[in-house]
């Protein structure tokens, strides 16, 4: 036996946390239910190791994303006690000794377990076209376009997004309005409007009742963002770009 592996078995006989999981399996379950795991607590683990210490060693047929367990990929995220969280960044020592209830995203449909469909996020960031827009240059774009460190500030913040939908699962608007464009979806067309080499116009794309006009500035969406991209921002400074746009329609972003 491996020193980690004896590490495991002596934390594990020591102490426990319980991990209720929402497991879904559409060949199986008419609606989800909750399944309980007991796993090792450990000091260093994340939710996340929890989840891949029940796959490996109690339950093989519990299904979830994860990838790069550095913040980074954005796959992890699941609703973590109720907060969708990036289960990668959230650690045991934060319940104490638990429970630990573990659910998918809300706002999108459950493929199985904790997976959820992502498909209508994937076409709402296609439709805002988050790539930088050049009048009369085709694709690939291969100039390069200087920039000083005060343009560059100018989006670096809304450029950090790494779309791991927490916003959207805490998102009131989209959990209720389905055809709502979304805070992820926005701070990215926003990113690319600050963005000194860019030339697109994403006005009507954006000037909507589904769109910019559609949130409430709850500000939920910000709370939730594990990387600090603060998409309410975003959208409250397009409301007013909108705005002054709509009484100056001649004025651009």
């Amino acid at each position: 036996m491996t020193d980690t592996a004896e590490t495991i078995r002596q934390q594990a006989a020591a102490r426990t946390i319980r991990l209720e999981v929402a497991r879904y399996r559409p060949e199986q379950d008419g609606e989800p239910v909750f399944q309980s795991y007991d796993v090792p607590l450990m000091d260093d683990w994340a939710v996340l190791d929890g989840l891949n210490y029940v796959k490996d060693r109690l339950d093989g047929t519990l299904s979830f994303r994860w990838s790069c367990r550095m913040g980074i990929c954005g796959s992890c995220g699941m609703n973590v006690n109720g907060e969708p969280r990036l289960t990668c960044g959230t650690f045991f020592t934060e319940y104490g000794d638990g429970p630990i209830r573990i659910e998918p995203l809300k706002g999108f449909p459950v493929i199985r377990d904790l997976v959820v469909d992502i498909d209508d996020f994937l076409v709402k960031l296609q439709h805002v076209q988050p790539w930088l827009i050049r009048e009369g240059e085709e694709l690939p774009l291969t100039a390069e376009y200087a920039q000083t460190p005060e343009q560059l500030e100018a989006y670096k913040q809304y450029s950090m997004c790494i779309n791991c939908l927490l916003c959207y699962s805490a998102c009131p608007v989209y959990v209720l309005d389905p055809d709502f464009l979304g805070p992820a979806a926005i701070a990215l067309a926003q990113r690319y409007n600050l963005d000194s080499r860019d030339q697109g116009d994403r006005f009507d794309l954006l000037n909507l009742d589904e769109a910019v006009w559609g949130c409430t500035f709850v500000g939920e969406c910000t709370r939730a963002c594990p990387k600090h991209v603060d998409p309410a921002e975003a959208i409250q400074r397009y409301k007013l770009t909108a705005a002054i746009r709509s009484i100056l329609p001649w004025s651009r972003r």
